[in-house]
């Protein structure tokens, strides 16, 4: 990943994101606590310890206070190849209230080098901005990230989902977006040499039917949601 195009957004990335998730009636924060907390519970499923994380194409750093409330690390690492959106993350989270030991480090893509030593990368919504030709080697490249027996975590806009189509049209970074079908990236996967262990949609029911979201859980399975996670484990 090397295009800095998020650059124009980093000062006011979360005006622009909620222009869009508005429709919705949550914020921006309501969905990155309950992907974490989400992915959380099926780690512990597979009964894999995570103690070093990758939040692979971290913008300014939003999802950094829910890794720290969700999983025990004692390293997370955020990349992008957005170098305002790494300086802007850094002073989000020096503005952070946390008590956590856990080391946080903000690079951009380009100064990152894969060691094979995470126990999870987490991605969400950032293939969707990667070129068709270069998500093979993105994926590579996540996998080279991760220790054997360690986890990905691809969250993604689910194309079938016309709610999520409509708010990426209300999202300005996202008008040039191309969606990923949870199918392609399967295949991807699993010809990197990943075991894709599920795929899940998530997030049917909007804040004014939230009563009903107990429910979700029932349909997962279906492309009803509009996120779906596809989990997968390096061996």
């Amino acid at each position: 990943m090397t295009d800095s195009s998020f650059d124009h957004y980093a000062s006011n990335y979360e005006d622009a994101l909620q222009h869009g998730l508005s429709v919705s009636g949550e914020s921006s924060s309501y969905f990155a606590d309950a992907r974490l907390s989400c992915l959380r519970q099926l780690i512990e499923e597979q009964s894999i310890v995570t103690t070093k994380a990758l939040d692979f194409g971290c913008g300014v750093g939003a999802t950094t206070a829910f890794f720290l409330q969700h999983f025990d690390l004692l390293k997370l690492t955020g990349i992008d190849p957005s170098s305002e959106s790494i300086d802007q993350a850094k002073k989000n989270f020096a503005l952070l209230d946390s008590d956590s030991s856990c080391e946080v480090t903000y690079l951009r893509s380009d100064d990152f080098t894969p060691e094979s030593n995470y126990d999870l990368v987490y991605c969400n919504g950032v293939f969707h901005h990667i070129p068709l030709e270069e998500r093979c080697r993105a994926l590579g490249t996540i996998y080279e990230c991760l220790r054997p027996g360690g986890v990905f975590a691809f969250w993604e806009n689910n194309p079938y989902s016309l709610p999520a189509r409509y708010v990426m049209s209300k999202i300005p970074f996202d008008h040039d977006a191309i969606m990923v079908w949870p199918s392609q990236v399967r295949e991807l996967m699993t010809r990197i040499g990943f075991e894709v262990v599920s795929t899940d949609y998530h997030f049917i029911f909007p804040s004014l039917l939230r009563w009903m979201r107990w429910s979700e859980k029932l349909f997962c399975k279906l492309p009803l949601g509009a996120q779906y996670l596809v989990l997968s484990i390096k061996r």
